[in-house]
Parts: structure tokens; C-alpha cells; sequence
């Protein structure tokens, strides 16, 4: 069924086994098979691929995956190479260059930070073309809460950066007195005036990971892929 060739598969290998998960594929492979989905099916677990849990220093939530064609690909507020930054992409660079001098970069891509340690996890994995939330409530969220609460235990100290209503609901899976929780606004044009612009959230959390004896994220992005 699902690989995704590190710790997370077993981890996660009871849940992939439950009758949601079970209606979830069989939800998932019609529509594949009769409407455009994104990302490529290959891409949906990008996220879990890209950081193992024993990698996870940073935890960033998204909603659902960008509906436009070419841009998702498994990771979330990322876009493929060669496709234009959305505007809450732009945004998070915006914060970035106030914040900590980030040097903003001509693409969209982020998997540079996954390989740090930046789970970056939305919380519905698929999404039909041109139509946002399309896969709510299908069974997505029932994983991800789960993931989550695999985060929460984690021994290390994490960060996890809640942007939104979506992913500030997420609070209320953590306990864990260790992890630092930031939330904000949503970096979106609608939204990022309600706190995310000037919130800091990226030299916060390096400094959060260099005051518990990690290594803190290289915000900087190649400029070019």
C-alpha cells in the first residue's frame, strides 16, 4: 500500500490498515482515475518522505494543497520549479526579508527546508483541480491529526508554526510542554495584515531550536533551482 521509505512507515503502518483510510483509498483512486487531483499521487506523501520523523526539528501546517496546475507537489505553501510563488507564498518571503534578511529567491520551491527538518504537512494531502477543500472531510484529517500527535510525543523540542484558523485548531492536539507553539494569521492576501506580517515566526523558532541544542534552520533558499 503506502511507502514512504523511512520511520514513518512504521509509525503510521496500524493506521493505514483502518476502515477510514481503507474508504479513503478507494475515494482517492476514483477520482485519480475520472478528475484531475493534485499533486501526482507519486507526490502525496512528499512531506513524510522528504523529513523523518527522527529529522522533524520544525512542524509547519498548511489546509489543503494548491489547486492550480503544476504548482503542488506534496508539500505545503511549496510550488514546483518553474511556477510563479502563489500570493501566500509571496507573503511568508516578505516576512522572511523583514524578519531575518532573506534574500527572496525566483522560485516557489521549498523542499530545501523539508531536508532540514521542516515537516511541512497539509492537512488534507489531495485536492481536485481548480476546486479548494474538494477533499475535506474524506479522511485526510483523521492521518494528519494522528501524525501530529506522533509529533507531539517526540522527546526533542519542536516547533510548530500554526498560521490560520485551519492549523491554529491543531492546538489542541499538543500537550507536550517541551514544543513551542506559534500562530498567527494566515500569510494569505486576506489575512496576513491580522498578524502574520512583523509576527517574526522564523528567527523565533531558530531561536527556540538554538536555545535547546539544535541546529537551526538555513532560512535562505537557493536563489535559482
Amino acid at each position: 500500500m503506502v511507502h514512504i521509505g523511512n520511520d514513518w512507515d512504521a509509525l503510521l503502518k496500524d493506521e493505514f490498515q483502518k476502515e477510514y483510510y481503507l474508504r479513503l483509498r478507494q475515494f482517492l483512486a476514483y477520482e485519480y482515475r475520472h478528475t484531475v487531483v493534485y499533486p501526482d499521487m507519486y507526490d502525496i506523501f512528499n512531506a513524510l518522505k522528504y523529513t523523518p520523523y527522527e529529522k522533524v526539528k520544525v512542524v509547519l501546517l498548511g489546509q489543503d494543497p494548491y489547486h492550480g496546475r503544476g504548482q503542488a507537489h506534496g508539500l505545503c505553501f511549496s510550488v514546483q520549479k518553474g511556477v510563479t510563488p502563489p500570493p501566500s507564498l509571496q507573503n511568508i518571503y516578505q516576512e522572511l526579508h523583514r524578519d531575518i534578511g532573506f534574500q527572496i529567491p525566483a522560485h516557489g520551491n521549498l523542499s530545501a527546508w523539508a531536508r532540514q527538518g521542516v515537516l511541512m504537512l497539509n492537512t488534507v494531502l489531495t485536492v481536485r483541480a481548480n476546486q479548494p477543500n474538494s477533499h475535506a472531510n474524506k479522511g485526510w484529517e483523521q492521518l494528519t491529526d494522528r501524525i501530529i500527535q506522533l509529533l507531539d510525543q517526540k522527546d526533542a523540542p519542536l516547533v510548530f508554526l500554526l498560521w490560520g484558523k485551519n492549523a491554529s485548531s491543531k492546538q489542541a492536539l499538543l500537550s507536550n510542554p517541551r514544543h513551542q507553539i506559534l500562530t498567527t494569521s494566515h500569510p494569505s492576501p486576506y489575512s496576513v495584515h491580522y498578524g502574520f506580517a512583523g509576527c517574526g515566526h522564523f528567527s523565533k523558532t531558530n531561536a527556540f531550536l538554538t536555545a535547546n541544542g539544535c541546529t537551526p534552520i538555513d532560512w535562505q533558499l537557493p536563489m535559482t533551482l
